[in-house]
């Protein structure tokens, strides 16, 4: 008897032993796996202090943990199943282009408006479900609080046929102008793209590496007295027509564009992607060409050391960019349980209390304005509202934003009047900066190879730039060098 129940219990430990090895395969087996890229610091990781509480009246809101670990937890208290999230970042929309040319495999990505329509135009975007636009569905945060402002761009834009909402959800917008300086460089001269000129502020300031961003200032800049003009501002087809030039690829712009940003060159500083904050913090620089995410950044950093720095947009046009998201076939392979997630994951970056804080930990702007659900017009006033006590106060309409009637009066903050020039100005321009934003539209292969040409030759040397007399004086060493070299020769010869 002693012997059996031996065996018994021998074999209830192996069975055990067993169970417990397979437990994880069949966990694994059961589990989606998620596989995220998006830029760098553009996602909370938590860790919040006990100061950094939002508190609306509503409800307090808060960054325990990382969005990422949130959203695993979410999802399976919601949906029952597990899923492990894959998150990877890249920094230039170009890196991650490159990335996926040499293999690397996503199911989702969050690259930028340019790039959106590039990989919708190359046929690499899954469709969104029809599950997805259910406004009838509680759990689908990004149509039910998607900014009317950004739905209608959206939806009025296409690729081949196919409008940007079928296959694209917002996450973070904004537009580009300058950060300064106040105290050196004049809100006038900061407000057009012609700053970059000016000879006043020589090797004092930064513009973008990469050619989409400065390209379009560079267009702004060569257009100015066209763009402000009474006639083309006036016309009623102005934001078509705004479009079409800040968007002109004819071969005389882009050599004019060339011709302009060699010229100006030694003008400034550098190009750079992600130092001018830090220059602009420092003081090394008086002015910056930013995206009003990164400018709200800057702003705010130097202000922690009483350093006050403005934001301004140009008048001739500003672009609105936008970052968004959208899935890949080579990554969801008609895989159902990766596109539930994947769009879960949207939906779930678009609950409003989590668009808050997205927004307080990275400094952009969300896309998501908040349907019927308020937190986010109570979060901007709980940011940027005046106090009971001050003064020098302004109203600042923003219901082109929140609702599809711009002029809703619901919707219009009472703010310090500095706030204009700084961070509310920058994470939601006036109506009136609005109606001068104009997008970035895709480039064809054929017209991106000729701009990028033209950036190769802005970038590097080029030879057609170099003087006559230049020309000259090499001709002459060289031909020195020759006679030299002869004349040695012979003389060897004759010894």
């Amino acid at each position: 008897m002693k012997r059996i129940i031996a065996i018994i219990v021998a074999l209830l430990l192996v069975a055990g032993l067993f169970l417990s090895a397979l437990q994880p395969l069949l966990a694994e087996e059961d589990e989606v796996v998620l596989r995220v890229c998006s830029w760098e610091e553009y996602i909370d990781l938590g860790d919040w202090g006990e100061d950094e509480v939002i508190d609306l009246e509503s409800g307090d809101i808060f960054g325990e943990n990382s969005m990422v670990d949130d959203f695993e937890d979410w999802y399976y208290e919601t949906y029952g199943k597990r899923v492990r999230v894959e998150y990877s970042t890249f920094g230039t929309n170009e890196d991650l282009y490159n990335m996926l040319t040499l293999g690397d495999v996503y199911d989702i990505v969050c690259p930028s408006e340019y790039m959106i329509m590039k990989l919708m135009a190359e046929d690499r975007v899954a469709p969104l479900s029809e599950e997805f636009f259910d406004t009838s569905n509680e759990l689908n945060y990004y149509i039910k609080g998607v900014s009317p402002y950004i739905r209608r761009i959206f939806e009025t834009h296409d690729i081949n046929g196919v409008t940007w909402d079928k296959c694209a959800a917002g996450f973070m917008w904004g537009i580009t102008g300058f950060v300064y300086n106040p105290d050196v460089v004049s809100k006038e001269e900061a407000s057009t793209w012609r700053l970059m000129e000016n000879r006043d502020f020589a090797r004092q300031i930064t513009v973008k590496d990469n050619v989409r961003d400065t390209y379009f200032a560079a267009v702004g800049a060569l257009k100015h007295d066209l763009l402000t003009s009474e006639e083309f501002v006036n016309d009623p087809n102005y934001a078509m027509n705004l479009q079409d030039e800040m968007n002109d690829v004819s071969q005389d712009m882009i050599d004019q564009t060339q011709e302009y940003l060699q010229g100006i060159k030694n003008n400034l500083y550098s190009f750079e992607t992600d130092s001018g904050k830090a220059d602009m913090i420092t003081g090394k620089v008086v002015a910056n060409y930013q995206w009003s995410g990164d400018a709200v950044y800057t702003m705010d950093q130097a202000e922690e050391d009483d350093y006050y720095l403005n934001f301004a947009v140009p008048e001739e046009s500003t672009n609105i960019y936008f970052d968004g998201w959208v899935m890949l076939k080579s990554g969801l392979s008609e895989d159902p349980d990766k596109q539930h997630a994947a769009e879960a994951w949207i939906n779930f970056l678009s609950r409003p209390d989590n668009a808050v804080r997205n927004m307080y930990y990275i400094g952009y702007t969300s896309t998501i304005s908040g349907g019927e659900d308020g937190r986010i017009f109570e979060y901007l006033d709980w940011l940027y509202g005046a106090e009971e006590d001050e003064e020098d106060v302004v109203d600042y309409p923003v219901g082109y934003f929140f609702t599809e009637d711009g002029d809703d009066t619901d919707y219009t903050l009472t703010v310090p009047a500095e706030q204009l020039d700084r961070q509310l100005g920058a994470q939601y321009p006036s109506p009136e900066i609005i109606r001068r934003a104009s997008i970035m539209i895709y480039f064809n292969e054929q017209q991106s190879e000729v701009i990028n040409r033209m950036w190769i030759r802005v970038r590097c040397f080029n030879i057609k730039n170099v003087p006559i007399a230049v020309w000259i004086l090499l001709i002459v060493v060289f031909a020195g060098a020759g006679f030299l070299m002869a004349r040695s020769r012979k003389l060897k010869k004759e010894i």
